[in-house]
């Protein structure tokens, strides 16, 4: 036929015909009577015989079967270094974690000056007429957040009292955590001065980390959208808290509170806006001070408190309106700011936390 045919034997095996066995298929009765008239062989040579004519007679009922051409088969060679060893997979591998950048970095907030000088020459003026800011901060992560739910809807000499007796029932500075909280009865905070919500707040805190959605050591090493995302889910916290949070107590150089009334009002007065900017335009007027918009920030809180009006931070810094589902927005963005603010005594947002800056 040209190409090579394999026959297929009842065995399994393979093998290929050849001409021989074609014809000795067809002398096969002729051979079959020569040997009548021959001697007996021996059974060595019977089987041999036996054996040739069955090999012809399958070669002959298999010859309708359809042939293949043969195909080769590479063996690929792997060498062992692909491979790791067991020894190499049982050795654990170290997670590197890059914690997000901070404005008390060495050289940081030099580095932030020089950004918003070069890009901003308004700000310039501002940050020539003024001493830097000083971001220092003494407390663990969730001792800030706790004194932020304390320090809310009152005034600062009010809210330092009650946080002095709230760090006294835990047993010291050192002993605001979580488990301590927690154990504190509604009735105990009644005592010294902390109302029923903010007990509650203070309770909803310390239950995330016990169960272990926030710690202070995965809140260090959020980004700031996860953080705001994690740190809005507890009672009592809203937006404006957060964002003072991460300014004044993580460092963080680019948050921008665009619900702050005081950097709103001091962006209107930097850039001699006819209207207070609106939360939705602060994203845009901002946009050059990236990555350091913290630090513009408390710029225009400066800027406020240099014309004569108070940095009261804005209602959203201090008081929390509690929603349907258990959940709390900041007053800034509740709808009802200018009324809150006439019937309230508000915390300047930096004096409101005195440790960090």
């Amino acid at each position: 036929m040209g190409e090579q045919t394999l026959t297929t034997f009842a065995t399994g095996s393979v093998a290929p015909p050849s001409s021989s066995s074609a014809s000795s298929s067809s002398s096969a009765p002729a051979a079959s009577t020569a040997s009548n008239d021959r001697k007996p062989s021996s059974p060595s040579s019977s089987s041999a015989a036996n054996s040739s004519v069955s090999g012809a007679a399958v070669s002959s009922s298999t010859s309708s079967k359809i042939y293949f051409r043969s195909r080769k088969i590479r063996r690929s060679s792997v060498s062992s270094s692909e491979f790791p060893d067991d020894d190499a997979l049982k050795k654990p591998r170290l997670a590197v974690i890059v914690l997000p950048h901070s404005l008390s970095d060495p050289g940081e907030l030099d580095s932030a000056l020089r950004h918003l000088r070069t890009a901003d020459l308004l700000l310039a003026s501002l940050i020539d007429a003024y001493v830097p800011p000083v971001f220092q901060n003494l407390d663990t992560p969730f001792h800030s957040l706790a004194r932020s739910i304390l320090y809310q809807q009152l005034a600062l000499k009010a809210a330092a009292s009650i946080h002095s007796r709230f760090v006294s029932l835990c047993g010291g500075e050192d002993s605001v955590v979580p488990d301590a909280v927690i154990s504190l009865t509604p009735q105990q905070l009644r005592q010294i001065g902390v109302s029923g919500r903010k007990a509650s707040y203070l309770h909803d805190l310390a239950r995330k980390y016990q169960s272990g959605i926030l710690s202070d050591s995965a809140i260090v090493a959020m980004d700031d959208r996860s953080l705001f995302t994690m740190l809005t889910m507890v009672k009592g916290i809203g937006p404006w808290s957060v964002h003072m949070f991460m300014i004044f107590s993580l460092h963080r150089p680019d948050v921008l509170p665009i619900g702050d009334l005081g950097v709103r009002k001091g962006v209107q007065m930097l850039y001699g806006l006819s209207d207070i900017p609106k939360p939705s335009q602060m994203e845009q007027l901002c946009e050059r001070w990236r990555p350091y918009r913290s630090v513009g920030a408390w710029y225009m809180w400066r800027l406020m408190e240099s014309k004569g009006t108070s940095t009261m931070a804005s209602a959203g810094a201090v008081m929390v309106s509690p929603v349907p589902g258990g959940a709390s927005v900041d007053a800034e963005s509740s709808g009802d700011l200018q009324t809150r603010q006439s019937h309230a005594q508000l915390v300047d947002s930096i004096q409101m936390l005195p440790n960090l800056g």
